[in-house]
């Protein structure tokens, strides 16, 4: 399975942080945005990812990240001009994804959670065994901000709607989503939106309407943010300082995942080690090494 992060638009919602930066450079915390999402796709066990921005971004993420080979992944570029909707993220991507299945992650989405990796684990395989779509409903106090999935009372998924002004049910679609190859042409053949964008939710109901979508709920105790405004922002770093700062580990750390997950070597980490760190963070992946 491949991964997309899709770190384009404008960043309106966050002006004027983002009037010469992008969203997904700026600080949660102690690293940039982009390292949540990129982490969640490692501990999907992905290695091959795409990042797409904008034209004026992607040499900013191409000089963050380089290749990838530091930490045993791959990482390639896309441009996407213009906002045209999240599913275009799949036919800027095409010759990327190729024959495999895809990983669709927002590049402005935290996710944490005790058990979050099983979770992925058991998705990558209902797509690989099954060939069906896995999204991830999350409970929300304000649905008509989102898309959002309805059940039945035997937890079937009846619709999908984006952003109703009369939301069906209070659990929304959050910005990951594991889709079979066949995600390629659906994107394709799907019509704009009276927004006039291609929507992740019309790929959503086209795998319903084939009994091909499973929704999996994420639980109480488990954290899904958006930090697409300054309060969200705040708020998710906030919350990212507390859990590291308590339990002494640190959340999103790709140096500690790609050495863990056996891809890069302890002499490759010490590589990546400075001899005198001058921040937490670098002491933290220094420490990796004892």
């Amino acid at each position: 399975m491949k991964g997309i992060i899709l770190a384009g638009g404008s960043g309106t919602r966050l002006y004027p942080m983002t009037k010469s930066i992008s969203k997904q450079l700026l600080p949660v915390y102690n690293k940039p945005m982009i390292y949540y999402p990129l982490s969640v796709l490692m501990l999907s066990g992905i290695k091959e990812i795409l990042i797409i921005s904008t034209p004026t971004d992607v040499p900013k993420f191409r000089e963050l990240f380089l290749d990838g080979s530091h930490l045993g992944i791959n990482i390639s570029y896309a441009e996407q001009k213009e906002p045209n909707g999240l599913a275009e993220a799949f036919i800027i991507g095409e010759d990327f994804i190729e024959d495999d299945n895809v990983c669709l992650i927002l590049g402005d989405n935290i996710f944490y959670g005790q058990g979050f990796v099983p979770t992925l684990e058991d998705a990558v395989k209902i797509v690989e065994q099954e060939k069906k779509a896995v999204i991830f409903g999350y409970k929300v106090k304000d649905p008509e901000r989102f898309g959002v999935v309805e059940f039945t009372d035997t937890s079937q998924v009846v619709s999908i709607e984006e952003k109703p002004k009369e939301p069906k049910s209070d659990y929304a679609i959050t910005g990951i989503y594991f889709y079979d190859n066949s995600v390629v042409d659906i994107a394709k053949n799907i019509k704009p939106s009276v927004r006039g964008e291609l929507e992740i939710t019309d790929v959503n109901v086209e795998y319903l309407k084939k009994d091909m979508l499973s929704v999996q709920l994420l639980g109480r105790g488990f954290a899904w943010l958006d930090t697409g405004t300054p309060e969200s922002l705040l708020d998710a770093g906030m919350f990212v300082a507390t859990i590291e700062n308590r339990q002494g580990y640190k959340i999103a750390c790709i140096e500690e995942i790609a050495y863990n997950s056996g891809w890069i070597s302890k002499n490759e980490l010490s590589i990546l080690v400075k001899e005198n760190p001058k921040n937490d963070y670098e002491r933290y992946v220094k420490g990796l090494l004892n």
